[in-house]
C-alpha cells in the first residue's frame, strides 16, 4: 500500500511548491519563486516515472497530477509575471492585466483537461505541455528589466495559445527509470533544491534557454507544415491549370 503511494508523494510535492511559488512571489521573493517552479517540474517528471517503475499507475494519480499542475505550472508562473511585471497601472490598464494573467491558467486547465480524454499522437504532445509553458513563463519574468513589459505581454499570450493548438511536441515521459535507482530520487530533489537556493537567479535564467528551444520547436514545425501545405496547394493548383488547358485543346 504504501508503495503504491509513492507517486502521489512526488505529485502531492509538485503541489506544495507551486503554493509555495505562489507564497514567495506575493513576498517579493521573484527568483526563489520561479526556481520552486523548476523544482516542481522535476517532480512531476519523475511522479510518472515512479508510478510506471512501481507498476503503480492509477486514475486517481492521473487526476492529482492534472490539478497539481494547474496550481504549479499554470496559477504559480501567471502570478509570478503578473506581479513582476504586470502590475504597474501607469504602464498597463489593470483589467487588461488581470485578462492576460487569467488566460494562461485558463489555456493550461484546458490543455490538461484535452490530454486527460483525448488520444495523442503516439511519441508526441498534442500542444505546447503546461509545465514546459509554465517554466518559460516564470523564468522569462525575471527578465523584466531587459525585455519590454509589452514583449512579455505577447509572450504570455503566445505561450498560452501554443497550450491549446494542436502543434506536436516530442514526449520525454515515457523515458523510464529502473525500479532498483528508485532510491535515488529523493536525492537528486533535495540536490536540485539546494542548488536552487544557492543560485535562485542564475538557476532558473540557464533553464530558460533549453525551455525556450522547446517552446520554438513546436512553433517551428508548425510554421514549416502550413508553408508545406501551401506549397502543395499550390502544386495541386499548378496541375489543375495545366490539366484544364489540355482538356480545352482536345475539347477543340
Amino acid at each position: 500500500m504504501l508503495t503504491k503511494s509513492i507517486p502521489s508523494l512526488f505529485t502531492v510535492g509538485n503541489l506544495f511548491l507551486g503554493v509555495l511559488s505562489i507564497i514567495l512571489a506575493f513576498s517579493g521573493e521573484h527568483g526563489i519563486a520561479a526556481v520552486l517552479v523548476i523544482v516542481a517540474m522535476l517532480l512531476d517528471g519523475l511522479d510518472g516515472r515512479v508510478a510506471r517503475a512501481l507498476n503503480a499507475q492509477s486514475e486517481f494519480g492521473k487526476e492529482l497530477d492534472s490539478l497539481s499542475d494547474v496550481i504549479s505550472f499554470g496559477v504559480a508562473p501567471a502570478f509570478i509575471m503578473y506581479v513582476v511585471a504586470f502590475n504597474d497601472p501607469t504602464v498597463i490598464s489593470p483589467a487588461f492585466a488581470w485578462i492576460v494573467t487569467a488566460i494562461f491558467p485558463i489555456c493550461g486547465a484546458l490543455r490538461l483537461a484535452r490530454f486527460n480524454v483525448v488520444a495523442g499522437t503516439p511519441g508526441y504532445f498534442i500542444g505546447l505541455p503546461i509545465p514546459a509553458a509554465g517554466g518559460v513563463l516564470c523564468t522569462l519574468a525575471l527578465f523584466v528589466n531587459d525585455i519590454n513589459v509589452y514583449v512579455l505581454l505577447v509572450s504570455t499570450v503566445l505561450l498560452s495559445y501554443l497550450m491549446v493548438s494542436t502543434v506536436k511536441y516530442p514526449n520525454f515521459k515515457k523515458a523510464g527509470i529502473p525500479k532498483a535507482a528508485i532510491w535515488i530520487t529523493p536525492i537528486i530533489v533535495a540536490a536540485a533544491i539546494l542548488i536552487a537556493i544557492k543560485w535562485p537567479e542564475s538557476i532558473s535564467k540557464m533553464i530558460f534557454v533549453p525551455l525556450l528551444m522547446y517552446a520554438l520547436y513546436g512553433l517551428k514545425k508548425n510554421v514549416d507544415g502550413y508553408f508545406i501545405r501551401l506549397r502543395n496547394l499550390r502544386r495541386k493548383n499548378k496541375r489543375r491549370g495545366v490539366d484544364d488547358t489540355n482538356s480545352v485543346k482536345s475539347d477543340v
